[in-house]
C-alpha cells in the first residue's frame, strides 16, 4: 500500500504544494492496518473525533466533477450547494465518474493527487479543528492537515455545505 500509485500521487501533490502541518512539517501519508471506508471508521482508527475527518465526496455538477470536503460529522446539503453555485443538477457521482476524474476509488478519494484539478469546496465546519485527517488515495491511507492548508493545497473555496 505504501507504494500504491494513488498514495504516491498524493505524496507528490503535497510535496509540490509545499503542504505543512501545524508543526511546519510536510504531512506524511499514513497507511492504516485496515481500510476505513467511513468517517466513523477513520476516526476510530485514528482516535480522533468524527468531525475531524474530511470526507472527500465527488458530485456530478451538470456533468463536471465537484469535490466537496465535508466534516465527517454531517452530510452535504446538495440542494443548498447547488443553489449556492448556480448548478441545475448536483448528484452523487457514480464510481466510474469518480475514478475518471480523480484516478481514485470511492472510499479513498484524496483532496489532491488527481490527474487534473477538480473544483473543490471545503466545509467551514472543519475550521474548528486544529488537525484534520483526509484520505490518502486508497481506503487504508490518510494524512493530517489543517483547515488553511486544505484550502490552499486544493485551491478550494470555503463553504457552508451542511
Amino acid at each position: 500500500m505504501e507504494n500504491h500509485p494513488n498514495v504516491q500521487a498524493v505524496r507528490e501533490a503535497l510535496r509540490a504544494a509545499d503542504a505543512r502541518t501545524t508543526d511546519g512539517a510536510t504531512p506524511e501519508v499514513v497507511v492504516l492496518d485496515e481500510a476505513v471506508h467511513t468517517a466513523a471508521a477513520a476516526a476510530a482508527a485514528l482516535g480522533v473525533e468524527v468531525g475531524q475527518i474530511a470526507n472527500s465526496l465527488i458530485f456530478d455538477a451538470d456533468g463536471a466533477p465537484l469535490l466537496v470536503l465535508t466534516s465527517g460529522a454531517h452530510r452535504v446539503d446538495t440542494a443548498k450547494v447547488a443553489a449556492g453555485l448556480g448548478i441545475a443538477k448536483l448528484r452523487r457521482a457514480t464510481p466510474e465518474f469518480v475514478r475518471q476524474h480523480t484516478g481514485q476509488a470511492i472510499g479513498g478519494v484524496a483532496p489532491v493527487g488527481h490527474p487534473k484539478p477538480v473544483r473543490t469546496l471545503v466545509d467551514t465546519a472543519l475550521a474548528q479543528y486544529p488537525v484534520i485527517w483526509a484520505a490518502g488515495g486508497v481506503p487504508r491511507a490518510v494524512f493530517p492537515t489543517t483547515y488553511p492548508e486544505l484550502l490552499r493545497v486544493t485551491a478550494g473555496t470555503a463553504a457552508d455545505v451542511a
